[in-house]
C-alpha cells in the first residue's frame, strides 16, 4: 500500500470512528455488521435450567439465523467481561439477572455461510434462576421473537447454530 493509499485508508477510519458514540454501549449496526465481515465475534450463551431440569429457550426470527428456538446469547461489548456480558443478556433477555457458574461448560468455534456475523468464538455458561420465575411473554405471540417457554427436551426446531447444544437441552 503507497502512502496515498494509507492517507485514504486512515481517513475512511476516522469517519467509521465519528459514528460512533461509544462502543462499551455497542456499535451503530452498519458498523458493526461491518466489523463481523472481518473479525470473529466473541459471545456467551446461556443454558438456563430450573429445579426440574427443563431449559428455558428464546424464540428468534431473523436474517441470520432463522426461525427456531434458541438458547439466549449476546456478543461481548468492547472492555466488557464475559461476566458482565452474562447479566446483560439475562437482564436484555429474561428480565432478571441468574446464578451462574464461573467455568464455561462449552467452548465453541463457529463458522457460518454468510459473510456477516460468520464467524464466533461461543462460550456456553451453566444458568439458574428463582424457582418463582415465570416468563413475562405479555404482548407476544408464541412465534414472536424473544418469547420465552421451558422445554423438557431439545425442541425439533432449535436454530441450526445451536444444535451444537442439543445434548445439553
Amino acid at each position: 500500500m503507497n502512502h496515498t493509499e494509507t492517507d485514504k485508508l486512515l481517513e475512511a477510519i476516522h469517519v467509521v470512528e465519528s459514528f460512533v458514540d461509544n462502543p462499551k454501549k455497542g456499535l451503530p449496526q452498519s458498523v458493526f455488521y461491518f466489523i463481523t465481515r472481518l473479525t470473529p465475534m466473541v459471545n456467551v450463551d446461556l443454558l438456563i435450567k430450573d429445579k426440574n431440569n427443563r431449559t428455558l429457550l428464546a424464540w428468534r426470527d431473523d436474517e441470520f439465523a432463522g426461525a427456531g428456538w434458541h438458547v439466549p446469547g449476546g456478543i461481548v461489548r468492547y472492555k466488557e467481561t464475559l461476566e458482565q456480558r452474562i447479566q446483560q443478556v439475562a437482564l436484555t433477555e429474561i428480565g432478571q439477572k441468574v446464578q451462574y457458574d464461573s467455568k464455561h461448560i462449552a467452548l465453541n468455534e463457529i463458522h457460518r455461510t454468510h459473510s456477516t456475523r460468520g464467524h464466533f468464538i461461543s462460550f456456553l455458561y451453566s444458568c439458574s434462576i428463582g424457582d418463582a420465575f415465570v416468563p413475562n411473554n405479555e404482548g407476544l405471540k408464541r412465534t414472536d421473537a424473544g418469547y420465552l417457554a421451558w422445554h423438557e427436551r431439545c425442541p425439533d426446531n432449535l436454530i441450526a447454530v445451536h444444535k451444537m447444544y442439543q445434548h445439553f437441552i
